[in-house]
């Protein structure tokens, strides 16, 4: 079956990105960069943990898991050879709104990277025989959470910050959940999700677009029967009023403390001076927080801010750890940061230098072909336009004085923030 161009829906910015969508609803993207000889191909399946309800959390990473463990052709072993015996790697990753499947192989072997990965997605055996032991390793998985204090914390501060809704969740799942999860529980979402409509392609490097389809078509990609394309349901979160929460635990020697509120959705102009905000806040080691909290005061090694904007909603944070005699100095120092943003904005040199910055990141980040394959899935995940490097430095460019003291004053006062700590003791 031929494949088929179709016009690119309204905003869709063409220049120096291809677009085709072939017969079956499959959406194709590729954007080819000159000098260098890798491909990052991915296909992105638009099924996450924020649609799983609480008693299949987990369900969308287990399934992630299961693919890997062999189709009708392959051995799980061989999966993976086939990639990496040539140089190249092969990975995935769930996330809220959708799950991953990647390689990154020299231009040569764009075939193998296609045909391995349509083998993974559209025809993985998902066998009962494999679930006992791949429900263990996620099991281990969850257990190296729980023992890691800074990732266990962000855990804990999500179910804070969102309460019942599955944005709270965690990705992983839990125990409990993870050990009803069974490959009925599986097949069901392979049969929902992983199908050409709802299955979004991308590549960039040394890739042509029209090989790229060929390549496509040659793995059967094409041969995947259409079904519902309809978006999986999710609903938007119900704003939750800040709170604070200490979770004790007396063997860790700091107190691990996350500060964090929503913010704004991926498509909100905002996100960009979120960003320069956040990046001045606590982004390295030129950064507020940085220079004061550990530089300047000694209280911690480890201090920075973090964010996600997702399809309806947004967060932004200050991650800082301490031993528990200094944790509540630490989290002052924080807060008294926080406040300051809020109140006083940012000054125009220091506005005007973390936009050099951010122009900067994004000039470098750039230079990833996977970086930039990414950039082409959000085009469809996200429904926004292809934004060349001068557009989005551009868009930098344009943030003022009023759209930053807008921002400061809406996320950053640390009364608006949720707080969770975990250790000895409470941060108050």
């Amino acid at each position: 079956m031929a494949p088929s161009l179709v016009t690119p829906p309204v905003g869709f910015d063409v220049a120096g990105l291809r677009r085709t969508t072939l017969d079956n609803g499959l959406t194709v993207l590729s954007e080819e960069i000159p000098g260098v000889r890798s491909v990052a191909f991915g296909a992105f399946v638009q099924a996450g943990s924020i649609h799983e309800p609480r008693e299949r959390m987990g369900v969308s990473h287990l399934l992630e898991h299961m693919v890997f463990k062999g189709t009708p052709t392959r051995t799980a072993r061989q999966l993976s050879l086939e990639v990496e015996t040539l140089g190249g790697s092969l990975d995935a990753y769930t996330t809220r709104e959708y799950t991953s499947y990647q390689a990154r192989v020299l231009d040569e072997h764009l075939d193998v990277a296609t045909d391995v990965i349509a083998d993974l997605v559209f025809r993985p055996l998902l066998r009962d025989a494999d679930l006992a032991l791949e429900r263990n390793v996620v099991i281990e998985e969850i257990g190296m959470v729980e023992d890691t204090p800074d990732d266990l914390v962000f855990e804990l501060h999500n179910e804070l910050l969102w309460g019942s809704h599955p944005y709270g969740h965690a990705i992983l799942g839990t125990r409990e959940t993870v050990g009803a999860l069974g490959t009925a529980e599986l097949r069901a979402l392979h049969e929902r999700a992983y199908h050409p409509g709802r299955v979004v392609v991308a590549a960039a490097g040394r890739v042509e677009h029209d090989r790229l389809v060929e390549s496509l078509v040659r793995s059967g990609w094409d041969r995947e029967p259409r079904r519902d394309a309809t978006p999986l349901a999710t609903c938007p979160p119900t704003p939750q009023a800040p709170a604070y929460r200490h979770e004790p635990d007396r063997e860790l020697t700091q107190t691990h403390v996350v500060f964090g509120s929503t913010t704004v959705p991926h498509a909100d102009p905002r996100r960009y001076a979120l960003s320069l905000v956040s990046m001045l806040l606590g982004g390295g080691m030129s950064s507020r927080l940085f220079q004061k909290v550990r530089e300047e005061q000694g209280l911690a090694y480890a201090v920075h801010t973090f964010q996600s904007f997702h399809v309806d909603t947004g967060l932004h944070g200050v991650y800082v750890a301490s031993a528990p005699e200094t944790a509540r100095r630490a989290a002052d120092s924080v807060r008294e940061e926080l406040a300051r943003l809020a109140s006083e904005s940012l000054p125009d040199e220091e506005l005007e230098a973390g936009k050099r910055q951010l122009k900067g990141q994004i000039t470098l980040s750039l230079e990833s072909v996977t970086n930039r394959m990414y950039r082409a899935a959000g085009v469809e995940l996200f429904g926004e336009p292809f934004r060349t490097l001068d557009d989005a430095l551009a868009l930098v460019e344009r943030i003022n004085p009023e759209d930053v003291r807008d921002v400061c004053a809406a996320f950053f006062a640390p009364e608006q923030q949720t707080v969770l700590s975990l250790g000895p003791k409470a941060v108050g």
